[in-house]
């Protein structure tokens, strides 16, 4: 099956404590369903100190399950991902606007 959403894309979170916020997908794991996006689900990761690093706390994006997630359009909205044909290739297209993405 192919994928709705990428490495790359724009995207706002629809659920959880980060609702209505923007950002990037960084990486994905489509095994687990659940993505990283730059600035979303921010956890502090407390780090120990060593010879290599200082130490103390540093912010982490975790994962977001990617039921939450939903690109957003050319409009700055929420749309849902169709697939068509354009010619050969198989695109991706905005529910909302029918751009492709």
């Amino acid at each position: 099956m192919a994928a709705k959403l990428r490495k790359g894309d724009d995207v706002i979170v629809l659920a959880g404590k980060d609702k209505g916020k923007k950002g990037t997908i960084s990486s994905i794991d489509p095994k687990a369903g659940k993505a990283v996006v730059d600035g979303i689900n921010i956890s502090i990761r407390h780090t120990k100190q060593s010879q290599n690093s200082q130490g103390g706390r540093t912010p982490k994006a975790m994962p977001v399950q990617l039921s939450n997630l939903a690109i957003v359009d050319k409009n700055g909205k929420a749309t849902r991902v169709g697939f068509r044909m354009d010619g050969d290739n198989k695109v991706r297209f905005a529910k909302t606007t029918g751009d492709a993405i």
